[in-house]
């Protein structure tokens, strides 16, 4: 099948109600299942819209009905059902695509540092016949993962010796970030965390830690901006998030929370009215979403982010620059064009982080600059994410930029415009400076 994305699926432009359908407005505790459990019991008396969390697209619908003939569309758009049924093995990942050697090699390899684990719905976005297609290279490993190079780190960004207490990482002044989980839905090859996860898939909540991250928040005054990540918090329950957020609330000096996620791009089922309904209750609420390639801007997709954004919850996007994946002006262009029709704000673009195995995805530096100077000045601003290096050894996020500033002469400031034109700003109040 060719791939089906939000550009060419034969359905209705995006807009407030794109792809919805009604769906039940109820909860269940996630964390009394196990991962073992057989497929949601879903009473199949009430009308199966009620339970539909978007329309689903015809690429999905054929999958399902391929590979899951089984499975309804109750159990499909069933956010438990997904992430219950990740893919984790050799053998159930060999039945839908066609694997490598190089890919069977790896996920048999011992010395492999991240699980995998992918949900059914995003499989269904997978080549299943070319192993160098960019959402395969994101989710399936190669025995490259196990070649260690020079620079790489289990730590790259020196977290741990920023984390007073277990789960926060306090490295900015007036901000923390809080570890809630060490579970994904589906796990990228390039994970800066992978360190974090186990080998084997586990429901680690541990209470009395988030008790301790909580008193820790609450005890410094000048963090007003909490980002929850992980994992991803968003394979916590309703319940489970919805006491988070209501005991971070409850701190005078928390003005903002955030929400990394990669949920709705792996798991667009997540974003149920339920949950919509509980995130807009803890406003001022951002939610930054990791999305790597514009075959990703699906309509389940789309219809998610939509939700979210009618909630009136900002998103913005976070994307890894990986060679061979995303690193090309065009694909970069795509995406964020992609991004911002359904109410995505483009806002990171990341220089892979150098975690032990990650050479075969790093780019130079010179491609992230490159990408920036393609779209800056030929697209919207709007459009143009912000290209940084989290410094390893704890440096924190520095932003770098094509050489637009040139210099200074004769009190002019010299700069180059995004065609190459070199113009001057009558710099008075400056020192006087000469190009050198």
């Amino acid at each position: 099948m060719e791939n089906e994305t939000l550009f060419n699926e034969e359905a209705e432009p995006p807009g407030p109600t794109t792809g919805l359908v009604v769906v039940q407005n109820e909860t269940t505790n996630f964390f009394s299942l196990t991962t073992n459990a057989q497929h949601p019991s879903l009473a199949k008396s009430k009308p199966e819209r009620l339970y539909f969390p978007f329309k689903d697209s015809p690429r999905s619908r054929a999958f399902r009905k391929k590979y899951y003939p089984d499975i309804s569309r109750i159990e499909w758009f069933d956010w438990r059902w997904q992430f219950q049924n990740a893919i984790r093995n050799v053998q159930a990942l060999d039945s839908i695509i066609h694997l490598s050697d190089n890919e069977r090699q790896a996920m048999m390899h011992p010395s492999g540092d991240l699980p995998v684990a992918i949900t059914p719905y995003y499989a269904s976005l997978i080549s299943p016949h070319d192993p160098s297609s960019p959402l395969r290279r994101s989710v399936v490993p190669v025995v490259d993962e196990c070649l260690h190079t020079k620079g790489e780190e289990e730590d790259p960004l020196g977290e741990d010796a920023d984390s007073p207490v277990p789960g926060i990482v306090h490295r900015y002044p007036d901000r923390v970030l809080f570890l809630v989980t060490d579970i994904c839905a589906t796990y990228c090859r390039y994970c800066t965390r992978s360190r974090i996860f186990g080998r084997q898939h586990q429901c680690f909540i541990d209470t009395a830690k988030w008790e301790r991250a909580l008193a820790y928040i609450a005890s410094n005054p000048n963090v007003r901006d909490v980002l929850l990540s992980g994992g991803d918090p968003l394979t916590l329950s309703d319940d489970k998030l919805e006491w988070l957020l209501s005991r971070l609330k409850e701190i005078p000096h928390v003005e903002m929370i955030r929400i990394g996620t990669k949920a709705p791009v792996v798991m667009p089922q997540r974003i149920t009215p339920a949950l919509v309904s509980m995130l807009k209750k803890y406003h001022p609420l951002w939610m930054s979403i990791h999305i790597t390639h514009p075959d990703e801007l699906t309509p389940e997709m789309s219809a998610a982010c939509i939700r979210l954004a009618d909630a009136g919850i900002p998103l913005g996007s976070q994307t890894v620059l990986l060679s061979g994946i995303n690193d090309a002006v065009s694909t970069m262009t795509r995406l964020v064009h992609g991004l911002l029709q359904i109410r995505v704000r483009p806002y990171y673009l990341y220089q892979c982080d150098p975690i032990p195995g990650s050479s075969h995805f790093r780019t130079p530096i010179s491609k992230g600059l490159e990408i920036i100077q393609g779209l800056r000045g030929h697209t919207t601003g709007y459009a143009v994410p912000t290209f940084v290096v989290d410094a390893p050894g704890g440096g924190g996020k520095i932003p770098l930029l094509p050489e637009y500033a040139i210099g200074w002469d004769k009190g002019d400031l010299m700069m180059r415009n995004y065609e190459g034109n070199i113009f001057r700003y009558p710099d008075n109040h400056a020192e006087s400076k000469d190009i050198h």
